[in-house]
């Protein structure tokens, strides 16, 4: 495994490479990293076809997390994707995100779709947030990190439990403040 860090302007993002093959970016969803895609069995499963870019998203992980919200724009997290591909000199790869990954996934059709062969988006949407109240992941992100879980839909395994904790929630609720607006 290698584990690297890209700058794009000024914000070091993190990312891991596993496996041998076409070049395929994983993005994790919202509150989440990179380490989802080693627990829920992705690397072991890929990894013998593929060369995994396994990605921290801006504000998760191991990347920095500013708590701006203009520092969570569609088009940094598009040029984020595109810094790590420039770090290993690879042009074009498959894409694969999950929730704000697939967000960011429809960010990368629209942006810099010269650098993608496919992409595969589960979970996410291209078009806005739209609440008929108050926005719960927001409000959970309020009460502190302690709350992140409660804002998932399905049982949480103690191992990410325990990663979704330590989360920055500062700059998570500069990602959900800027990300409630559909890809502009």
């Amino acid at each position: 495994m290698q584990m690297s860090y890209a700058v794009n302007r000024g914000v070091r993002i993190h990312y891991q490479i596993e496996g041998e093959g076409q070049p395929l970016v994983l993005q994790h969803g919202f509150t989440d990293s990179l380490e989802t895609w080693y627990e829920l069995g992705y690397v072991d499963g890929l990894k013998p076809h593929y060369r995994l870019i396994l990605i921290d998203a801006r504000g998760h992980g191991a990347s920095d997390k500013p708590h701006e919200p203009d520092a969570y724009d569609w088009q940094r997290s598009v040029a984020d994707i595109a810094t790590v591909l420039d770090d290993l000199d690879i042009p074009r790869a498959h894409y694969f995100g999950y929730s704000m990954g697939g967000k960011i996934g429809f960010a990368i059709a629209r942006y810099a779709p010269e650098r993608v062969h496919s992409l595969i988006i589960g979970g996410g949407s291209a078009y806005a947030l739209s609440h008929t109240g108050p926005d719960r992941m927001l409000e959970a992100l309020k009460q502190g990190a302690d709350a992140i879980p409660s804002i998932w839909s399905a049982p949480v395994p103690a191992t990410i439990r325990a990663r979704l904790v330590k989360n920055d929630v500062e700059a998570l609720i500069a990602v959900r403040t800027a990300s409630t607006s559909g890809l502009r």
